[in-house]
């Protein structure tokens, strides 16, 4: 199974390289970059006149691996079996009662352990208790200035008790946490340090072209200073849990203990932070991705500033507009965020934000894509005015937002999953010939679901495989609020409501539903349609 991973802290975790807020004078060739397990134009010359290749990046090694450095780190791991024996079973794998072992195995190849029944700790026997241990992990990092101030991965020193900054020249330094930031996957570090220690700067990551140089320095698997290089493979690439950042991937190999480290371009600026990898196998297969400088810059300069990081907020879900969505919304093209939800007491509802709005323009930007949005959200200044343009009820509006300061602690509803007997509520009905069947909610079955006694809707009992409603995405124990933006109470209401709108000649109705503690639009096309 392949998978998409960040390196967990307690393994060396990829990422040698250093930087400085100044910018370094011309070094000479070479580009670099490095991704752990999660361009440069070249002007316009025909490809029969591209750049060659340089014949060596040493003299750019040279001046920028001084300023990459080893992180070491240490904290409270889970726990080691008292009494382990050193030898294992017949078949099993070695280092079984490892738990770093374990969690390496579970992490990196996307499956449990050999041997472990669900919910069991692959390592535990009948009997055998356990106790806690030190964990120990590696990564890697830059010094962004003189004074000792080193950027690196979140989730390389996250729950870290001690960290260790480790030079080129063998020099170790007890680190302190001058600020994280998890949403960007950033973190910066201060060493106290006898003199001005070597360091790299930010370059612009903008103009990089699929195609330009990158190099890589870092630690891959605890080993010191290794250097590979490559190319720029692609721009604007998505990760899971990455929503504020387009990736940088890039095909210099990182491993392991590469995280947190730099990526250089020709001219030795540092123009990518190496964060994950897509592997198969845990080892490098030429996909790494990198934090654009340009992001990085600004995350560093915040936290740098008072150790935490501000960003806009504006309190909505929001969620894509797919082609039958947008046909059902009237729009000529799927684009823009759908806003599924809206805060009570955010910036959006004070500015009159609806669920069912699309936003296609903020502060004078685009927004194409759902990403867009929150990407555009955050970078906006706290309680700034700002005018975006949604689609409501077929047509463009204006509205003005301020912004707010984004929560510090993100408050998620959890909803339970529907268990115990069926219950199957006296009144059922077909919505039309979508496939898709309803029922009233009953407080058999707002029990079931969770939901307070006054949640209204109608749940959905069946869908039929194959059916329009199987391809929309909804799914038995959704809770449809609306049916194209008018609400619905009863399963008489929802039909009636359907048949409506195949009345009047719609070809999609636009469903409202709520699912595990939050609420989606889905497209569900009319079958007679």
């Amino acid at each position: 199974m392949v998978s998409v991973f960040a390196p967990n802290p307690r393994f060396p975790d990829s990422g040698e390289a250093a930087v400085s807020l100044r910018r370094r004078p011309h070094v000479r060739t070479v580009l670099a970059a490095v991704g752990l397990s999660v361009v440069l134009t070249a002007g316009l010359l025909a490809p029969a006149a591209a750049r060659p290749a340089p014949e060596s990046f040493a003299d750019l090694v040279e001046d920028v691996a001084p300023a990459v450095v080893n992180i070491s780190v240490v904290h409270q791991s889970t726990a080691v079996r008292q009494g382990a024996r050193p030898d294992r079973g017949p078949g099993e794998p070695p280092f079984r009662g490892d738990p770093d072992f374990r969690e390496f195995f579970e992490r990196f190849f996307d499956r449990e352990f050999p041997g472990a029944r669900p919910g069991e700790r692959p390592d535990e026997r009948p009997g055998e208790r356990f106790q806690p241990r030190p964990g120990r992990g590696a990564g890697s990092g830059f010094v962004i200035d003189p004074d000792g101030y080193v950027v690196t991965n979140n989730h390389v020193i996250d729950g870290a008790e001690e960290i260790t900054v480790t030079l080129r020249n063998g020099r170790a330094y007890e680190a302190s946490l001058v600020g994280a930031d998890a949403r960007t996957d950033l973190a910066l570090l201060k060493v106290e340090a006898e003199e001005p220690l070597p360091s790299v700067a930010f370059g612009e990551s903008e103009g990089l072209r699929p195609g330009d140089w990158v190099l890589a320095v870092g630690n891959p698997f605890g080993l010191g200073g290794s250097v590979t290089a490559g190319i720029v493979s692609a721009r604007g690439r998505d990760l899971p849990g990455g929503t504020l950042i387009d990736f940088i991937q890039i095909d210099a190999p990182i491993n392991r203990g590469n995280s947190g480290g730099p990526a250089f371009n020709t001219e030795g600026e540092v123009i990518g932070v190496n964060t994950a990898i897509y592997s198969p196998n845990g080892g490098s297969v030429g996909i790494g991705f990198a934090i654009p400088s340009d992001l990085a810059s600004r995350i560093v300069d915040d936290l740098r500033d008072d150790g935490k990081v501000e960003r806009g907020w504006l309190g909505v879900r929001i969620q894509g507009v797919t082609p039958d969505m947008a046909e059902g919304l009237g729009l000529q093209e799927p684009k823009g965020a759908l806003v599924s939800s809206v805060e009570p007491g955010s910036p959006a509802a004070a500015a009159g934000l609806e669920a069912g709005d699309v936003v296609l323009e903020w502060d004078g930007s685009a927004v194409s894509r759902v990403k867009d949005l929150s990407r555009l959200v955050a970078r906006t200044a706290i309680d700034k005015p700002v005018t975006t343009l949604i689609w409501r009820d077929r047509e463009e509006r204006s509205l003005s937002v301020v912004t707010g300061a984004f929560p510090a602690e993100e408050q998620v509803s959890a909803v339970a999953t529907p268990h115990g007997e069926e219950q199957r509520p006296a009144e059922r009905m077909e919505l039309g010939e979508t496939g898709v069947t309803v029922a009233d909610l009953d407080d058999g079955i707002r029990g079931d679901l969770g939901l307070a006694e006054s949640a209204s809707g109608v749940v959905v009992v069946e869908i039929e495989p194959g059916s329009a409603a199987a391809r929309s995405g909804l799914r038995p124990g959704d809770v449809i609020r609306s049916i194209t933006f008018q609400p619905v109470g009863t399963a008489k209401e929802a039909a009636a409501r359907v048949a409506e709108l195949e009345g009047i000649g719609e070809t999609v109705v636009t469903v409202k539903a709520a699912r595990g503690g939050s609420e989606s639009f889905f497209a569900l096309r009319l079958k007679s349609a």
